[in-house]
């Protein structure tokens, strides 16, 4: 088995993305924010492939889908902090509504993956 297989992950790959966009995002705002809200986002959005990798890196599938649903977590907290930031005009409308559609789709690849584990887990329970 590959160590890193998960690299190999749509949903992962898709939340590297993410981090690279948000990133270039908050290069946008204003220097009085670099140690507030700027601070503050790149840590949520980093936490989601870091939730990623972390959980397909344990082998109990039960603590997979515990890692993919901080994943998840971080997700809404970096969109929560996106609407923040368009409403205080540091990001405009088409900025926030390109990522909630890339988030959109990240969050739907999550539970997509969480819920073929908790498939796999339920027949592992049934065996």
């Amino acid at each position: 088995m590959n160590d890193f297989f998960y690299r190999k992950l749509d949903v992962y790959q898709e939340s590297l993305q993410q981090v690279k966009s948000v990133y270039e995002l908050t290069m946008k705002f204003p220097s009085k924010e670099q140690f507030a809200l700027t601070d503050q986002i790149k840590r949520a959005v980093i936490s989601i492939p870091s939730n990623i990798a972390e959980g397909m890196g344990r082998f109990s599938i039960k603590e997979r889908i515990h890692f993919l649903d901080i994943a998840n977590g971080s997700l809404t907290e970096t969109m929560c902090q996106l609407e923040i930031a368009h409403l205080l005009a540091y990001i405009s409308d088409e900025d926030l509504k390109s990522n909630e559609e890339k988030m959109a789709v990240l969050a739907r690849k999550l539970l997509g993956l969480k819920k073929s584990l908790e498939d796999k887990l339920n027949r592992q329970n049934n065996s």
